[in-house]
Formats: C-alpha cells, structure tokens, sequence
C-alpha cells in the first residue's frame, strides 16, 4: 500500500495578516459564546428571585468580571466589524492583497474606536445614557 500524502502542516505556511484575521474571528466567536453563558446564568438568576439575583449580581460585580465584560466587549466589536468584512468577501468584494489588507486595518480601527465608545459609556458613566 503506498504511503498517502500528507496534507499541508500550518508550519509550512507563511504568517499572514488573513491567518491573524481569521484566528481573531474564531477566538472571539467561542469567547462570546462563553459570555453568553454568563448572561444565561445573570438572566436565570433574575428568574431565580430577588437573593438569587443579588447573589449572582455581587459576582458579576467584582473586578475580575469586569475585566472579562471589558473583553466581551472587545470580542464582539471585532467580531461584528470582521463579520461585516466577510459578508463583503462573499459578495466577492475585497479579496485583493491591497484592499484585504487595507480592510484589515479598518476593522481593527473600528472595532478600537466603538470600543473605546462603549467602554467609556460603560464602565466610566456608569451606563446612563448621554
């Protein structure tokens, strides 16, 4: 039997900014899949009662939390940015060197930038509206 062939390792290939783009999109898919655990469990607290909702909010509340929803935060404005960059590639739009790259660096912009948005209205007023 004669030996198969092996498929290309991911060491054969060059690091690309596509590979970082795409790796980014994944991890911040499954890390916002974690926080919607976290707000199923807040949501089920709130069904829960008044000392079960009081219990999981003074959890939620620490520092460490807030770190992690800082993160969330950031995770889904990349998320939502490189999601709107791929539904441009499957209209085929954007697949050039020069304007993948071009888009790459525009959806880190954005998502920095609603980021930093959010997180101001968030975690430095508090969540009231402006």
């Amino acid at each position: 039997m004669r030996p198969r062939p092996m498929s290309p390792h991911a060491s054969v290939y060059r690091f690309q900014y596509t590979m970082i783009g795409s790796l980014t999109h994944r991890m911040t898919g499954v890390g916002m899949s974690v926080g919607l655990l976290v707000l199923v469990a807040w949501l089920a607290a709130a069904a829960g009662g008044a000392d079960a909702y009081a219990g999981t909010t003074a959890v939620l509340s620490s520092l460490v939390f807030k770190v992690l929803l800082a993160l969330w935060l950031l995770a889904f404005c990349y998320h939502l940015f490189n999601g709107i960059r791929h539904l441009a590639w499957d209209l085929i739009y954007g697949f050039e060197r020069r304007e993948a790259r071009r888009s790459f660096r525009m959806v880190v912009a954005a998502a920095l930038i609603l980021f930093a948005a959010l997180a101001w209205l968030l975690f430095c007023r508090g969540g009231a509206a402006p």
